[in-house]
């Protein structure tokens, strides 16, 4: 059996499951994180705004 018949068979056999609503929990992002996104984002918009 070559891989692409091996990784057929997978995708066939977990397919529904891929596509399942509600199987996974939405990812959850630490406060330090949002924060420093945020100010990146602030960073961003300054330097945009910047002639």
């Amino acid at each position: 059996m070559t891989m692409i018949h091996q990784w057929k068979n997978a995708l066939l056999d977990g397919a529904a499951d891929i596509f399942e609503r509600g199987s996974r929990k939405p990812a959850e992002a630490d406060d330090e994180t949002v924060r420093s996104l945020h100010a990146k984002i602030g960073e961003l918009a300054v330097a945009n705004d910047a002639p």
